[in-house]
């Protein structure tokens, strides 16, 4: 196991949910789009994600259409948005596809954004995470809903050395855009 404090670069993984979608009649789930509280929550989200500093050098994004969107107006409130690679194994994906994603990032790449779904997304954080600051672990456990975003940091040479309890889990946030 690679520890929090090991060698190579300070890396951060985070993990952010996609949206509120809406739930049209006939529509396929990969299609959903997002629901009017979605569109609200997802530039909150991105602002969150800046105002923390957490702002990614990639990101790694479910072709859903939910989690593009998502992306799209996250990304939106950044000066300069980074490279988004859109990959069909995030959707409905759990903790070892997800963790494949996540270890063919490049090496250079310290930030690293990954938006896609539940249950995977929490079940990930809770997998990488060998501890956490203040009450995070307990508050993912909880409930980790749409735009949730988890940042886990830790050091290693490489994403291929991320490994479960590898990672401390220092920020939850569930940022909200106006009103409901």
């Amino acid at each position: 196991m690679i520890e929090r404090a090991g060698a190579g670069p300070l890396r951060r993984l985070v993990v952010l949910r996609h949206a509120k979608s809406a739930r049209p009649e006939g529509v396929a789930d990969h299609e959903r789009p997002l629901a009017p509280r979605g569109r609200r929550d997802a530039p909150a989200a991105g602002r969150a994600l800046a105002e923390a500093d957490c702002l990614p050098g990639l990101a790694l994004c479910s072709t859903a259409v939910r989690a593009r969107r998502t992306w799209e107006l996250a990304a939106a409130q950044w000066g300069t948005p980074p490279p988004v690679r859109f990959d069909r194994r995030l959707y409905a994906a759990g903790v070892p596809e997800l963790l494949a994603v996540v270890h063919e990032a490049p090496a250079d790449v310290e930030t690293l954004l990954l938006i896609g779904h539940n249950p995977g997304l929490e079940d990930l954080v809770l997998t990488l995470a060998g501890d956490g600051l203040d009450d995070t672990l307990d508050r993912v456990r909880g409930k980790f809903p749409t735009s949730a975003v988890a940042v886990l940091s830790w050091r290693g040479a490489d994403w291929r050395d991320l490994a479960p309890g590898a990672a401390l889990l220092t920020w939850v946030a569930v940022p909200r855009g106006g009103k409901r």
